[in-house]
């Protein structure tokens, strides 16, 4: 079995988001909630995954990642809207 990537948006209590990538969603997210994650989600209490996108190598995720933190926060609203969380 082959490892994994994902890029990942998270919900923030601000109503703010935070793109990131991982090969453990799970962990990955864990930290964030205790504080352990990114500097942003230290001052931004994360809330929950709203989205979650699988890839077969670490250099697709992290370009997915880059491009969507180019994307306004409408952008971002609108990726949420036309994509379900796989």
């Amino acid at each position: 079995m082959s490892k994994k990537y994902y890029t990942y948006i998270i919900l923030t209590k601000r109503n703010t988001f935070y793109c990131g990538y991982t090969d453990n969603l799970e962990k990955r997210f864990q930290a964030h909630i205790e504080g352990k994650g990114a500097k942003y989600t230290r001052a931004n209490k994360p809330l929950k995954i709203v989205y979650k996108k699988e890839f077969d190598t670490k250099s697709e995720a992290m370009k997915e990642e880059a491009k969507i933190k180019r994307l306004s926060h409408q952008k971002k609203l609108e990726l949420l809207r036309n994509k379900n969380l796989s």
